[in-house]
């Protein structure tokens, strides 16, 4: 696997693309078993509803919206909602806590026959769906259909900027097409006639922004923090390939302090699992030789996990209750962005003095 840099607009991508079909039609991920996650959304929902002043009359359609994670707190508030998810088991989920859900993929096509029978949205959400989408085109004209004349899209997406300075290479993985820069994405953006007015950096997935764009011709006002992060980004030279050519360095450091750790480990007799089953953390194992013989076992919390082996490293995925019964030296934290939530959730395994490690960008132990 190979993600490569485009010397004109500057767009990080894959240089292989597997059908998407292969990979959403039955999806492993439900957002909703992430607490964290769960909080982010809510403290989202609140967030956008005051300011756009979304109420009862409102149309929210969210693009890629999983397990019905966000568009429940919009449905709380007696807001209209829809969503577009093409994973048919992970639709199912929402259609059960009575959110319709569209089992579809979104693109032009989709989006003019939709909204051919019904009103266009006042507020769409493609939330961390972008960098998942094969013909980025595509998606972002459905995206442009769907919206109403003043209405407000929103996306967020890891920050490429985060995944080069922080050595953020595992979330470099298949599901991920494309890797993205707000300058790309403006450009990107503009092309479909729509202009970005906002943007917030979060620390989620180790660091994304979350874009606020609009019809060209809508009253939406840029503001300066617009203006701001494109210049962050072009004195960090992500508009310059120099910047490019140097992280593979960066990836290989990374890997080289993991393995050493790990066969330290072993050769001390120490016992060492992960937590989670990601797919940033395939990319991780994958990329650093790591297999069951030096991590014995993984476990996570999501059941259509569990009873299976990560690909490539054929580590076994078990239940967390596995974690008791091992009661291992270290706990290798595979989705090392929810590192809060699992030193909480971890916070028992103290009582044999056991140590997380986080990975990435450098190796540390808590």
């Amino acid at each position: 696997m190979h993600a490569l840099v485009c010397g004109d607009c500057f767009l990080v991508q894959l240089s292989e693309v597997c059908d998407h079909k292969q990979i959403f039609e039955d999806y492993a991920y439900f957002s909703s078993f992430s607490k964290s996650w769960l909080e982010h959304a809510k403290e989202f929902a609140s967030k956008v509803t005051q300011r756009f002043k979304l109420d009862s009359n409102s149309l929210v359609i969210e693009a890629a919206s999983n397990d019905g994670y966000l568009l429940q707190f919009f449905k709380e508030k007696g807001i209209k909602v829809l969503g577009i998810e093409p994973a048919k088991n992970v639709a199912s989920v929402a259609k059960a806590k009575g959110i319709e859900t569209l089992s579809m993929f979104l693109g032009e096509s989709f989006a003019k026959t939709l909204t051919k029978d019904r009103s266009r949205a006042d507020f769409v959400i493609a939330n961390n769906v972008l960098a998942h989408v094969p013909d980025i085109n595509d998606f972002t004209s459905g995206l442009a259909h769907l919206l109403s004349d003043n209405g407000v899209l929103t996306v967020e997406f890891p920050h490429l900027l985060n995944l080069i300075k922080f050595k953020q290479f595992d979330t470099i993985y298949h599901e991920h097409f494309s890797y993205l820069s707000l300058n790309f994405v403006s450009r990107l953006f503009r092309k479909h006639d729509l202009k970005v007015f906002d943007v917030e950096q979060l620390e989620t997935h180790g660091g994304s922004l979350r874009v606020y764009a609009a019809h060209t011709s809508s009253t939406h006002k840029t503001t300066e923090h617009v203006g701001a992060i494109l210049e962050l980004e072009i004195a960090n030279n992500l508009e310059n390939l120099s910047s490019y050519k140097e992280y593979t360095n960066s990836a290989l450091h990374v890997k080289k302090e993991l393995k050493h750790f790990l066969e330290r480990a072993k050769i001390e007799g120490k016992s060492v699992i992960g937590y989670g089953a990601p797919a940033k953390g395939n990319t991780l194992l994958n990329f650093c030789a790591i297999g069951s013989d030096l991590v014995k076992f993984t476990v996570d919390l999501n059941p259509a996990k569990q009873e299976k082996y990560l690909p490539g490293s054929h580590i076994p995925v078990l239940s967390p209750e596995k974690i008791l019964e091992e009661k291992p030296d270290y706990i290798l934290l595979l989705p090392w962005n929810l590192e809060k939530e699992l030193v909480q959730q971890l916070e028992y395994t103290r009582e044999w003095g056991c140590q997380l490690v986080v990975p990435i960008p450098t190796l540390r132990l808590i």
